[in-house]
C-alpha cells in the first residue's frame, strides 16, 4: 500500500505538473515554436555579415543543424551529455552516477543536467525561488519540458537550439554569433580546437570567458573538452594531441554597432527603417513614398504586430560590396592618416588662434563653439534629462573633465574641458566615400566618416557642403545638349554678368580667373576649360543658356537639394550631400540614363519569408551622345594637363579615366569624382567647420584633399580581379559622328613620370 500509493501521489504530482498546476507550463504550441530573440542580420552583396542591431545581451543569428560545424556537435555532446543519443530527455543512469559521485565520494560531477533539460532551462528560464521545495518543483518541470521536447524534436533539432540558445558572452548569444566574435568565421568552419573552446563554455561562459581568463581557464578547459572527445571516440589520439599543442587561436571582433564594417551605412539604415511617420504632410508624402523609410512599422508580423529590428531577426540584403567598403575605408584612412592630417598639422601651428584661419573673427570663432556645444550629446544630456540652467551648462563645459580623445595613433586618455576638447576635434580632416555601379544604381561602398566612434556625423547622406568644380559637369552638358561639339573654341576672358548680385541692384558679376594664365585670352576649346577647370570658360557656357537650363540638367540627374538659380552655381556656388553627387554622374557612364542609386535589394524575415524586394528607376536624362561627349571631355581632366594628371604621373594609372576636381572658397571642401565603364567613385574632405581649412593652394586642392582616397581605392579594386572593375574605354555611340579629336590625337593615356613640383591643379 505505501508503495502504490507513491507511485499514485508521484503519478499525481507529474500530473499537476504537467497541467501546469504547480507553475507555469508552455503550452504545445509553444514548445512547437520556442521564442529565440534573434538580431537583424546586414548582409553584404557578396554574403558577408557587415553588421546586427541587436537588443542588449541578445546578439544572436539563428542556424539550422546543417551550418553547425560537426566538431561542434561532437564537443558538446562529449562534455555537457556523453549519453545524449540514448535518453529521452531525462538521463536516469547518469543521476545516479551524480548522486553517488556527489553524496558518497564528495566528487563535484556538476548537476547532471542533459543537454534537453538545460535547454528547457535556457528556454523557460527559472523563477526566483526562495526555499529548496520551490527549487525541487522547479527542476521536475525542467524534467517535463524536457520529455515534452524530445518529443516534438528530433535529437539534431534539439542540438540546434541548445547551441543557438547558449550565451558566449561579449555580445555573443548563439553558436553562429560566436563563431564570428571569437574566430571571425562562420560555425560551419569551425576547427576542433574552436569547436572546443566554444563547448567548454557552456558550463559557464563567465569563467571560462577568452578574453579575460584566456590562459587561465579557458585554454584547460578546452583541453579537457577534448580530452573528453577523444575518450569518446569522436577523434583520434593523434588529432587530439595537434588541437591541444594549439593556441586558442582568437580572431576576436567586438561587436558593437559602432565598429566593424560599414558603421555609417549600418547606422543610416537602422535610421531609415525605423522612421516615424512626420507629422508634416509632405513629410508624410515623401515618407509613404520610400519602401524602405519606417519598413517596421509598415510592415506586420502574423500577430498584427510592427517588426521589431532588434528582436525579430530580419536579413537585410545590401548592395554593398564587403571587398570594395574594406578597401575604401582603408583608403580613407591611409590618406587621412599618413598624409594629409600631418600635412595639416603643421599649418595649424601657424595659425593664430589654431585650428581656426585667422579670417576668422571673434564673433564667428564663439557662435561656431557654442553651436557645437548645444549640437553635443553632453550638452542634450544636461539640458534634456537634468534640466540645467544654461548657466550651469556653460560652467560644466568650462571646467577640466577627465576623457578618453581621438588621435591618429591610438585613444588618448587626458583631463581636458569640453570646450577645449570640441575644439581639439575641430582640428580633424573628415572625409566620404561613396561608390556606386552606374549601370544598376547599385551603392557598392558607402563610408561617411573616418571612424564612427569619435565622428559620427555621416557626410554621406547629412552633409551637405559647397561641391565647386564638380558641378560644372552639369553646366558643360546644356552645351552639348545644344549641339556644341567639346572641341567648339572660345576666347578664354573675363565674362561679367550684371544683375542683382550681393543683393546691389545692377552689380557685376565676374567669376576669377584660374591658375592656368598661359591660357589667358587665348582661344580653347571647351574640353581644354574643362580639364584646367577654366572658371571663366564654364561662365561663358551659362552666358549663352540661363541658370534654369543647368537646375533642370540638375533635376534629371536625380539632384533633388535646392538650387538657387543664379550665376554663381556655373563655378559650383551649390551644396549637396556626397549621396546625391554620387548618384547624378550615373548618367554619363551609363548612356544618358540616370539610374536612382539602391541599397537594399530585399528584407526577408528570420525563417527566409520575402518581405519586401527593392528596385531602381531610371530616367532619361540626356542623349547618349551627350554623355559620352562629356566622358570625353572628363578624360581630358585626367590626362597629362587636365586637374587630375597625378592620377597619372603618381598613381601611374593607365586605363581610361573620367574624372573631375572640386576645390571651394578658401579651401575649406575638396572633391574628386572618379569614372570608369562600370563604377563611379565620390571623395570629399573638409573639416567640420568652414573657418578650418587649408592656408594654400597646393595643400587645399581637390586634387590633394580628396583624389588620393579615389586612387588608393582603385589600386586595391584593380588588384583584386574577383571584382571585374572594367579598364576598358567607354563605349561610343554607333551613330556618333562627332570625330571627338580635339587635339588632332586620341584622347590621352600618358606614362608614368615624376610630378613637377610647380604644378598645380584647379582653383
Amino acid at each position: 500500500m505505501l508503495f502504490g500509493g507513491g507511485v499514485v501521489l508521484v503519478f499525481l504530482f507529474f500530473t499537476l505538473i504537467s497541467k501546469g498546476l504547480l507553475g507555469l507550463m508552455p503550452s504545445f504550441e509553444t514548445l512547437e515554436n520556442p521564442t529565440l530573440i534573434e538580431a537583424t542580420q546586414v548582409i553584404s552583396e557578396d554574403g558577408v555579415p557587415l553588421g546586427s542591431f541587436f537588443s542588449p545581451q541578445e546578439n544572436r543569428e539563428i542556424i539550422p543543424f546543417e551550418k553547425i560545424s560537426p566538431y561542434m556537435i561532437d564537443a558538446i555532446v562529449a562534455i555537457e551529455d556523453q549519453r545524449y543519443y540514448k535518453h529521452s530527455g531525462i538521463d536516469f543512469k547518469g543521476l545516479i552516477r551524480v548522486m553517488i559521485k556527489s553524496l558518497i565520494l564528495r566528487q563535484d560531477t556538476g548537476g547532471g543536467s542533459t543537454i534537453t533539460q538545460q535547454l528547457a532551462k535556457n528556454l523557460f528560464p527559472r523563477e526566483d525561488y526562495s526555499n529548496p521545495i520551490s527549487f525541487a518543483v522547479r527542476k521536475f518541470r525542467e524534467w517535463v519540458i524536457a520529455v515534452k521536447l524530445e518529443k516534438t524534436f528530433t535529437k539534431e533539432e534539439i542540438l540546434a537550439l541548445y547551441l543557438n540558445k547558449l550565451s558566449f558572452v561579449n555580445n555573443a548569444e548563439g553558436i553562429q554569433t560566436a563563431s564570428w566574435v571569437y574566430f571571425n568565421k562562420d560555425a560551419s568552419q569551425l576547427d576542433i580546437h574552436e569547436a572546443a573552446m566554444l563547448a567548454g563554455m557552456a558550463k559557464n561562459p563567465s569563467l571560462y570567458n577568452p578574453l579575460r581568463y584566456g590562459l587561465k581557464n579557458t585554454l584547460p578547459r578546452r583541453n579537457t573538452v577534448l580530452d573528453k572527445m577523444k575518450d569518446r571516440g569522436y577523434a583520434d589520439a593523434v588529432a587530439i594531441e595537434k588541437a591541444k599543442a594549439l593556441d586558442l587561436g582568437l580572431n576576436y571582433h567586438r561587436v558593437d554597432h559602432k565598429v566593424g564594417r560599414a558603421t555609417y551605412f549600418r547606422e543610416y539604415l537602422r535610421g531609415l527603417l525605423t522612421e516615424d511617420r512626420p507629422s508634416s504632410a509632405a513629410g508624410a508624402a515623401a515618407w509613404d513614398a520610400s519602401p524602405l523609410r519606417g519598413f517596421c512599422y509598415k510592415h506586420l508580423k502574423q500577430d498584427g504586430k510592427p517588426y521589431n529590428l532588434y528582436r525579430d531577426g530580419l536579413r537585410i540584403y545590401t548592395t554593398i560590396d564587403s571587398r570594395m567598403q574594406q578597401y575604401a575605408e582603408e583608403a580613407l584612412v591611409q590618406h587621412l592618416k599618413t598624409d594629409l592630417q600631418p600635412t595639416f598639422n603643421r599649418e595649424l601651428r601657424k595659425l593664430r588662434r589654431s585650428p581656426f584661419s585667422n579670417t576668422a573673427t571673434d564673433e564667428e570663432i564663439a557662435r561656431s563653439m557654442n553651436s557645437a556645444m548645444g549640437w553635443s550629446e553632453r550638452y542634450r544630456i544636461l539640458k534634456k534629462k537634468q534640466n540645467l540652467p544654461d548657466e550651469e551648462i556653460k560652467r560644466l563645459f568650462n571646467t577640466p573633465t577627465p576623457m578618453s580623445i581621438f588621435s591618429w595613433k591610438g585613444e588618448i586618455d587626458t583631463v581636458l574641458t569640453p570646450m577645449d576638447s570640441i575644439k581639439y576635434y575641430k582640428r580633424f580632416l573628415r572625409s566620404a566615400f561613396m561608390a556606386i555601379t552606374p549601370q544598376t544604381g547599385s551603392v557598392k561602398v558607402y563610408v561617411g566618416g573616418p571612424d564612427y566612434r569619435y565622428f559620427q556625423y555621416d557626410q554621406i547622406m547629412q552633409g551637405k557642403r559647397q561641391v565647386g568644380s564638380i558641378f560644372k559637369p552639369f553646366v558643360y552638358t546644356v552645351a552639348m545638349e545644344n549641339g556644341l561639339s567639346p572641341c567648339y573654341e572660345v576666347p578664354n576672358v573675363a565674362v561679367s554678368f550684371t544683375g542683382n548680385f550681393n543683393s546691389i541692384e545692377g552689380s557685376t558679376y565676374e567669376p576669377q580667373f584660374s591658375d592656368a594664365k598661359e591660357l589667358d585670352g587665348q582661344m580653347v576649346t571647351l574640353r581644354l576649360g574643362l580639364s584646367k577647370s577654366l572658371n571663366q570658360i564654364s561662365a561663358w557656357v551659362m552666358k549663352q543658356y540661363n541658370p534654369e537650363a543647368v537646375i533642370e540638367v540638375a533635376r534629371k540627374v536625380g539632384i533633388k537639394s535646392h538650387i538657387e538659380p543664379v550665376i554663381p552655381i556655373c563655378v559650383g556656388a551649390v551644396e549637396l550631400p556626397v549621396y546625391e553627387v554620387a548618384g547624378a554622374f550615373t548618367a554619363f557612364a551609363n548612356k544618358g540614363i540616370w539610374v536612382e542609386p539602391i541599397m537594399v535589394t530585399r528584407i526577408e524575415d528570420k525563417n527566409g519569408n520575402l518581405l519586401a524586394k527593392f528596385s531602381t528607376h531610371e530616367e532619361v536624362a540626356m542623349s547618349d551622345e551627350t554623355a559620352y561627349k562629356m566622358l570625353y571631355m572628363m578624360e581630358g581632366v585626367t590626362s597629362a594637363d587636365g586637374t587630375a594628371r597625378r592620377l597619372r604621373n603618381k598613381y601611374e594609372f593607365t586605363n581610361p579615366i573620367a574624372g573631375k576636381t572640386g576645390t571651394t572658397n578658401s579651401y575649406a571642401d575638396g572633391w574628386f569624382v572618379g569614372i570608369v565603364p562600370n563604377l563611379i567613385g565620390v571623395a570629399w574632405t573638409g573639416a567640420e567647420d568652414n573657418m578650418v581649412h587649408f592656408q594654400n593652394h597646393d595643400n587645399g586642392q581637390g586634387a590633394n584633399m580628396a583624389l588620393p582616397i579615389w586612387a588608393l581605392f582603385m589600386k586595391k579594386v584593380y588588384a583584386d580581379s574577383t571584382l571585374g572593375i572594367s579598364q576598358e574605354p567607354f563605349e561610343r555611340p554607333l551613330m556618333m559622328t562627332d570625330p571627338l579629336n580635339c587635339d588632332g590625337t586620341q584622347p590621352q593615356v600618358v606614362k608614368p613620370g615624376k610630378r613637377k613640383k610647380s604644378d598645380f591643379d584647379e582653383f
